[in-house]
């Protein structure tokens, strides 16, 4: 048998809740989720490495500033932390494209299939960015509905909105209003 994969977990606070990430000890993300969200993120681990196949342990990210100055503005600093997910061949490629969308834009999943050379496999591109293990690294925040709409986001509506607006995004304020005014 293998030697399990050592990881390190640390917590950062965020001004939408508290941020877990999971590393390497060569500093690659291995997954990053919200506090509640964890039991999700370690089913996920274990399904891309293994009951068996990892462990973790306590520790302090050694990128973290830049996740913290991500959130106070520096919209870019998210840019070059490296990641390395685990996946299908079909999942890392989306996973790619999502890292190619500029910050302050968003895509549709049809685009993002088409981006990826499967205009046909639009609700599989959908699967694979709700399978991303690397959340807002990974922007899969940045696709929406084709109409527009704040399609789901596994941090929840309210986070992906505040995202959004964080990164300056047309028409994401005007969105919540309206929401509003409709009791959503």
């Amino acid at each position: 048998m293998s030697e399990p994969l050592h990881l390190i977990i640390d917590r950062i606070d965020t001004p939408i809740g508290e941020m877990l990430i999971i590393a390497d000890h060569d500093g690659n993300l291995r997954a990053v989720d919200w506090t509640d969200h964890e039991a999700r993120m370690l089913d996920l681990l274990r399904r891309y490495y293994g009951a068996n196949g990892f462990k973790l342990e306590a520790g302090k990210y050694p990128s973290a500033d830049a996740i913290h100055r991500y959130f106070a503005g520096d919209l870019t600093a998210l840019d070059t932390l490296p990641v390395e997910t685990a996946g299908t061949p079909f999942q890392r490629a989306v996973w790619r494209a999502l890292r190619d969308i500029p910050c302050g834009e968003t895509v549709s999943y049809g685009k993002l299939a088409l981006k990826i050379g499967a205009p046909r496999a639009v609700r599989a591109v959908g699967l694979a960015n709700g399978s991303n293990p690397v959340g807002v690294v990974v922007p899969c925040h940045r696709v929406i509905g084709a109409d527009g709409s704040l399609t789901g986001y596994g941090g929840g509506i309210d986070r992906k909105r505040w995202l959004l607006e964080h990164e300056h995004v047309p028409g994401v304020a005007t969105s919540r209003r309206q929401n509003a005014e409709r009791g959503c």
